[in-house]
């Protein structure tokens, strides 16, 4: 395994060569989804991308903290934070499965001639 990091350049480079849009145009779209997706998230929305995964906000709590520098007592506020919680179909992709086969809605069972 590598320990290499896909940077938002590295997107917006994916885009150009998969599209054949102008650099500009590429960064533009990839700035567009993150755009959406911030915004949905401030406004308390939720993201469902399918076959990738969810993103929403969670409630932390506020809490006691504790300066690390100077050891003092500090009120730390309750927060939203966002969260992303991953498909199956992509969790068996990194793990190195097949995805998922589409859900035809049918139950499976013995066909009928």
């Amino acid at each position: 395994m590598t320990d290499s990091t896909l940077k938002k350049a590295d997107l917006v480079e994916e885009l150009v060569r998969d599209t054949d849009l102008p650099p500009k145009e590429s960064e533009a779209v990839v700035e567009a989804i993150f755009g959406s997706i911030i915004s949905a998230l401030q406004g308390g929305d939720r993201i469902e991308i399918r076959s990738f995964g969810s993103f929403r906000t969670r409630q932390r709590r506020g809490r006691n903290g504790r300066n690390p520098k100077t050891g003092v007592k500090v009120e730390v506020p309750p927060k939203r934070i966002p969260f992303f919680k991953p498909s199956k179909e992509l969790k068996d992709r990194v793990n190195g499965g097949a995805p998922a086969a589409p859900a035809t809605g049918a139950a499976p069972g013995p066909s009928q001639s």
